[in-house]
């Protein structure tokens, strides 16, 4: 154990590669960023590698940070995990969420300001998750995840669709009233920007083939985010036409869908924990409340 490197720096570039910042892992660990710096380049310095490239005003990592960071989330989780199953979760932590900013914004914040009223003494920590990768089962409690639900190690609520016989999760286009009013048809697309978010199997591609419009995608402009939260803030103010979850926007003012056309996906909205280790009864109690609200429309 004598080659490995001192936690401090390995948790200094944790903090650092989840941020990207230097200044914000310092924050997090409560120490200044130039401690930080420094644990990170003797950190650089034992292994012979750098792990960060360093612009003026950002970071990001190398190949060799990306490489490692991995085995770093994975050892953490483990030390996490098995310090709870052996000494149970302490009462002063708080409830840790993890989920998308879209999950956050247009079904979790409803459901935590009705739970924090009638529990005004449970804690919770809201983290945001944006790339497949972000969800685990270390630092979180409860995660909202989008997929099948075929994760190993956890346990899974489906949330709406398959539990509640309701069909199956659709995907149709939306976009600001006023740029709604001008499609009529599918064909009327052509030319107006398409709306991307990463990290969906199902996305425009197969909309305008069934739509019996797949010509149309080569002169369509395209702006491509890494989040449904962006691709729906665009929409709404009149610089595209997204693809949106029918039960996520079903409820927006701000949001139309032009074409009653819709696609089926597989992937729906899950709600996760880990089925390794106990929970606290905060956790518990948290927990159950939102299997309680599963229903994506409410």
């Amino acid at each position: 154990m004598s080659d490995l490197p001192p936690l401090l720096w390995l948790q200094a570039f944790e903090a650092a590669a989840r941020t990207l910042s230097f200044t914000a892992a310092g924050r997090e660990l409560g120490v200044t960023q130039a401690a930080i710096s420094q644990r990170i380049r003797l950190l650089e310095d034992r292994l012979g590698q750098k792990l960060f490239v360093r612009y003026p005003r950002s970071l990001s990592l190398t190949p060799a940070g990306q490489a490692w960071l991995p085995s770093i989330n994975d050892a953490f989780a483990r030390i996490s995990e098995g310090t709870s199953e052996v000494f149970g979760t302490s009462p002063d932590n708080p409830v840790t969420v993890r989920t998308t900013p879209v999950i956050q914004q247009n079904w979790l914040a409803p459901r935590l300001a009705r739970f924090h009223r009638c529990h005004p003494g449970i804690a919770i920590r809201l983290v945001s998750a944006i790339w497949q990768d972000d969800f685990g089962p270390e630092g979180a409690d409860i995660e909202i995840r989008y997929g099948r639900g075929e994760w190993q190690g956890v346990e899974a609520l489906s949330l709406g669709a398959e539990t509640l016989s309701l069909g199956a999760e659709t995907l149709l286009p939306v976009c600001a009233p006023s740029l709604a009013a001008v499609l009529i048809s599918p064909a009327d697309l052509k030319g107006h920007t398409l709306l991307h978010a990463l990290g969906f199997a199902v996305g425009w591609a197969t909309w305008l083939e069934q739509a019996g419009v797949a010509a149309l995608e080569p002169g369509c402009p395209a702006l491509t985010c890494d989040n449904q939260v962006m691709t729906l803030a665009l929409a709404s103010q009149g610089a595209g036409i997204a693809l949106a979850h029918r039960r996520l926007v079903q409820k927006r003012d701000d949001l139309v869908a032009p074409f009653a056309h819709s696609i089926a996906t597989e992937e729906s909205f899950w709600l996760v924990r880990s089925s390794r280790r106990d929970v606290g009864e905060d956790a518990e109690r948290l927990w159950r409340w939102l299997a309680g609200e599963r229903d994506i429309t409410g």
